[in-house]
């Protein structure tokens, strides 16, 4: 089945929904019209699978993940003062100042659109083929999958534009949507899309990976329901609960030895932990990670014998490292202070000095052993194509499961013992001290010590206030309630007058 996923890298439709492109293109559109191409599954999988190929954006180290990061506790790319890597709209985001010209949130905008144009095309040609009726599952991947582009764009701008077929007229763009309404159309799809998707326990794991399955979607549904509150003003604890329990219940996935064996690429198919992911073969073409590339100092060519020099950009503050304890294994991911190779012999420099990695002391002009790094995508055992690896990208895994429903219990005044023991349990796998009472600031510390660089951060710190309230390096003061969303990007509102600009930010 992921030989078969890999074959139709260059299959997406490439859409951008508010583009100057509205339409698809007629004659690429012709060639996969349902009635000559999806006669079979395989067909219908190889056009899915673009849409799969899109939404890993926001695993990966593109814009829907960087903005899913930047302005929190735990992620920063500081310029260079050896050149590189100074990028104003960045520097924006981390200070909390974003102005709706961001480009990098402009450009997240486009790639979510994209994936939810492209999921709108396939989706139109699906139910349009005279196969339909044995397209069910694909049908219901691609409506989950549009769903949770629509997820990332209600959670990153809050009120957008819900479009749902592939062509728009230019002379009647779409509106602003609510967020709330946002919400009930991402639960309605979600919800739907589970009466066909099979549960992993009715697939064969390894075969199937890495499909939506049921309980891929319900872990999607227990994110959101944790979010209600900040999306609709209204708590779904209890929603949230029963979804995790929907998960935990099947009996499928249990917590992996080591929290890194959850990121190895040696470890594909075998998963114990994840629930969802994106496969990875950059050598046939079929998607890339490249966080080594972006996050290692360049001395790592030599620590891990890469292929290439990585480009030391992403960075973590000292406040991450600070969060766990010493004996904590999760620490390890971390590399900062003297560094070495992989048998401990020092790590030098050009000038012979052994490398020793700082906090970031500047954000404009850092020197090259500023900043830690947070290394989950481990390059050993990585097979390379170039730059890229072929560690598959995580969405979703066990222990975040299991953190939610901690969370959930809590909040809704459940069982703290219940809520406790299942913190705990994660805290254990890693060697962190047993807690023996539970906090609200607990659980959103050990959330940011567990899904380090997962795409959680912003969204957690919103939900637990921490976001506007606290302060870090770079980020000193209290944040404007109105920073929980991102502007609409100003050049969408240029392009379509009907949207609205998001409250707090200037109206054009």
């Amino acid at each position: 089945m992921k030989k078969s996923l890999y074959k139709i890298a260059a299959m997406a439709l490439s859409v951008s929904i508010l583009s100057a492109c509205t339409k698809l293109d007629e004659e690429t559109f012709g060639s996969l019209s349902p009635t000559t191409y999806y006669r079979t599954e395989a067909e219908a999988l190889s056009s899915v699978v673009g849409v799969y190929q899109l939404l890993s954006q926001v695993s990966n180290i593109n814009d829907p993940w960087r903005i899913a990061e930047f302005g929190t506790d735990e992620f920063l790319v500081p310029g260079r003062a050896s050149g590189g890597w100074y990028d104003a709209s960045n520097i924006e985001i981390i200070r909390h100042k974003v102005t709706p010209a961001n480009a990098t949130s402009g450009r997240a905008w486009l790639y979510i659109f994209q994936e939810i144009g492209t999921a709108n095309a396939v989706l139109e040609s699906l139910n349009a083929s005279p196969n339909a009726e044995n397209l069910k599952v694909q049908i219901a991947e691609t409506r989950a999958l549009r769903a949770y582009g629509y997820f990332y764009a209600m959670d990153f701008w809050g009120n957008v534009p819900l479009v749902t077929v592939a062509r728009i007229d230019p002379n009647n763009l779409p509106a602003t949507t609510k967020r709330a309404e946002i919400f009930n159309f991402v639960e309605t799809e979600m919800k739907a899309a589970l009466n066909d998707l099979p549960s992993v326990k009715t697939v064969n794991k390894a075969a199937y990976y890495p499909r939506f399955t049921k309980e891929a979607i319900f872990s999607a549904l227990a994110m959101l329901y944790l979010n209600a509150e900040v999306y609709t003003g209204t708590q779904q604890w209890a929603k949230a609960i029963a979804m995790c329990d929907s998960v935990i219940n099947t009996g499928a996935y249990s917590l992996e030895a080591e929290v890194a064996d959850n990121f190895k690429s040696t470890n594909k198919k075998s998963f114990k932990e994840v629930i969802a992911s994106f496969s990875v073969d950059p050598s046939k073409n079929a998607g890339n990670n490249q966080f080594i590339l972006y996050t290692q100092h360049a001395l790592d060519k030599e620590k891990y014998n890469l292929p290439f020099t990585p480009a030391n950009g992403y960075s973590t503050f000292q406040e991450a490292l600070d969060r766990y304890e010493s004996q904590d294994k999760r620490r390890g991911l971390i590399e900062y202070g003297p560094q070495t190779y992989l048998d401990g012999t020092p790590l030098r420099m050009a000038n012979g000095q052994q490398l020793v990695l700082v906090p970031v002391k500047d954000l404009v002009s850092a020197e090259d052993n500023e900043g830690y790094k947070v290394l989950k995508y481990t390059p050993v055992g990585t097979a390379w194509s170039g730059y890229n690896a072929d560690n598959d990208l995580i969405l979703t895994r066990y222990a975040d499961i299991l953190l939610t429903k901690a969370e959930a219990i809590f909040r809704s005044s459940g069982s703290n013992i219940e809520a406790l023991n299942l913190v705990n349990q994660v805290r254990q796998r890693s060697n962190a001290s047993t807690l023996t009472a539970l906090t609200l600031k607990n659980i959103e510390e050990e959330r940011a010590r567990e899904l380090i660089w997962e795409g959680h951060r912003r969204r957690d710190m919103i939900r637990f206030g921490s976001y506007f309230n606290s302060t870090w390096t770079f980020k000193t003061g209290t944040t404007e309630a109105f920073r929980a969303l991102y502007p609409i990007p100003s050049e969408q509102i240029t392009a379509n007058p009907k949207l609205e600009q998001n409250n707090g930010y200037p109206r054009q």
